[in-house]
Parts: structure tokens; C-alpha cells; sequence
């Protein structure tokens, strides 16, 4: 297989830090603990325990908190 059509999954670290970025510690941590994504029955912390692809779920809390698209890659830090 060539890689194409393969989608690589994000660290846990790399969602939290999204999840901070664009939501900030307190409500960070509201959406982490409390908020069932749609069309899903679990918390996102539950469904991040159940295995559930880190990268689909920051999707869904995307289009679940009208997350604009250029703001859903997070932020740019640049280089190190």
C-alpha cells in the first residue's frame, strides 16, 4: 500500500492542547468531563476510554461548538 487514503490519529496530548486552545482551561476541562458529543451517549472523556479516534472526536466537538475551519488545525506555534 502507498499511504494514500491512510489518516493518521492525533497523540492525546496534541487533542488536549486543542481542546485548551480553543476553549480554555475551564470550559476545557466542562467539555472534557461533562459534554456528550452528538449523536454519541458518552462524555468525550468516556469516549476517549473507549478508544474512539481522537481526531473524529475533535471533529464532531468542532461542528458541535461552530468551531470556524480555520481555527480547527489549532494554532500555529511554528518552529521549535
Amino acid at each position: 500500500m502507498d499511504g494514500v487514503g491512510i489518516i493518521v490519529d492525533m497523540r492525546l496530548t496534541e487533542f488536549h492542547q486543542l481542546i485548551q486552545d480553543e476553549f480554555g482551561h475551564g470550559q476545557g476541562n466542562w467539555i472534557l468531563h461533562s459534554h456528550v458529543p452528538a449523536g454519541y451517549d458518552r462524555t468525550v472523556e468516556q469516549l476517549i476510554e473507549d478508544g474512539l479516534s481522537l481526531r473524529k472526536l475533535w471533529a464532531v466537538l468542532c461542528d458541535d461548538f461552530d468551531v470556524p475551519e480555520e481555527r480547527r488545525l489549532g494554532v500555529d506555534r511554528g518552529e521549535k
